[in-house]
């Protein structure tokens, strides 16, 4: 039987992130060249957005209010 591990149960594409602060994309990409915003993760090419880090994310943001 295969070793079933814990993964990340959801990744969200940069559109879908864009869509849900209602960001262009564009957007999305200065923040990853600033360093700035929620810290994505490369998969090969593409980019992807953990939802655990964007629940980080919006928790650090509410805080600093």
């Amino acid at each position: 039987m295969p070793r079933v591990t814990t993964l990340e149960p959801h990744l969200w594409s940069p559109a879908d992130v864009a869509d849900r602060y209602g960001l262009a994309p564009k957007t999305l990409r200065n923040w990853r060249a600033l360093g700035i915003g929620p810290r994505p993760v490369k998969i090969g090419s593409k980019v992807f957005y953990r939802e655990s880090e964007l629940a980080r994310w919006e928790a650090d943001r509410e805080r600093a209010g």
